[in-house]
């Protein structure tokens, strides 16, 4: 799958190591970065998603996603995401990560806008009544995110990982280092938290940055230790 993710938004707050690794499936084991693991809250944009040899297609290949994750290595000590869950407003993208990718996306009615700059976002999952909104704004400056840093432990991971009927899969994911932004925010909602059964934080992201665009290959999924 070719795709571009733009004006990333990533919220993080410290947790519970322990915690954390309660809510992995066997082979997955909690990573940590100053002996924190981290949970991360990131809207974003999805632009021309497609699979390989085919064009395009408007009104499926542009939409919206914020997702809640964390992050993991498996028992070869290979680091990626775990995802809690993906709300994104385009159904026929739900449908085919759900049944082809083994990832927990939602259906969800999502709008931006902007105005010079600035980020309105709003997210609402389908069969609930709370509205989650993001405004926020990007910096122009960016940089690439060091090794030793935690931008670059939060940002610089190349698996996904995803629980299926026959075990645990890993799939590659391939981009250019992410341009890293600084991000003011002015308004930000956990709703997410809750509905994936964690108490919602009660103080301000513990770290916050952004990212104007990356473009990605997702490569097809495969069988941990296959």
């Amino acid at each position: 799958m070719y795709q571009r993710w733009e004006q990333l938004l990533f919220l993080h707050w410290k947790w519970d190591p322990e915690e954390i690794q309660k809510t992995l499936p066997p082979g997955l084991y909690v990573d940590t970065f100053g002996g924190s693991a981290w949970v991360g809250l990131v809207p974003f944009y999805m632009r021309a998603v497609r699979p390989r040899y085919l064009p395009e297609v408007p009104t499926l290949s542009n939409f919206l996603e914020v997702n809640l994750r964390t992050y993991v290595h498996d028992g070869q000590g290979r680091p990626g995401v775990w995802f809690y869950s993906l709300d994104c407003n385009q159904p026929v993208a739900v449908k085919v990560a759900r049944t082809f990718f083994h990832i927990p996306y939602y259906h969800a009615e999502m709008r931006v806008t902007e105005d010079a700059g600035r980020v309105h976002y709003t997210s609402r999952r389908h069969g609930d009544a709370a509205t989650s909104v993001f405004d926020y704004h990007l910096s122009r400056e960016t940089k690439l995110a060091e090794p030793g840093t935690p931008e670059f432990f939060l940002v610089e991971r190349y698996l996904l990982f995803a629980q299926t009927r026959n075990g645990l899969r890993w799939g590659q994911i391939y981009h250019t280092p992410y341009p890293v932004a600084q991000a003011e925010v002015s308004h930000f909602d956990t709703r997410l938290f809750e509905l994936n059964d964690f108490a919602p934080p009660t103080r301000p992201p513990d770290h916050v940055m952004g990212s104007p665009s990356v473009s990605v290959i997702f490569y097809a999924l495969q069988q941990v230790g296959g």
